[in-house]
């Protein structure tokens, strides 16, 4: 999976702007690219929920992203949101 970090300097990025602006960066190679999973660390929520999906301390929701065609990881902010899109 290729690995995309996105910062922003002098602007407040909320989760809706960040998804908005990952889903114009996936969709650059991939105009049918779709939202795989996703994590939003402000609000520590992330989905899917599955927590059997965990594998050796990595996130349920990245082993999902990454197991169900991810070809995308976007970082915002040293992982303040992260999209994974396929």
């Amino acid at each position: 999976m290729e690995k995309v970090k996105i910062t922003v300097e002098g602007a407040t990025v909320d989760f809706t702007a960040a998804k908005k602006i990952a889903a114009v960066v996936a969709a650059q190679e991939n105009e049918f690219s779709s939202l795989v999973s996703w994590c939003d660390n402000v609000k520590k929520v992330h989905s899917p929920q599955c927590l059997k999906c965990e594998i050796e301390g990595e996130p349920g929701w990245e082993v999902f992203g990454r197991n169900h065609e991810g070809r995308l990881r976007i970082s915002f902010n040293d992982d303040l949101f992260v999209f994974i899109h396929s």
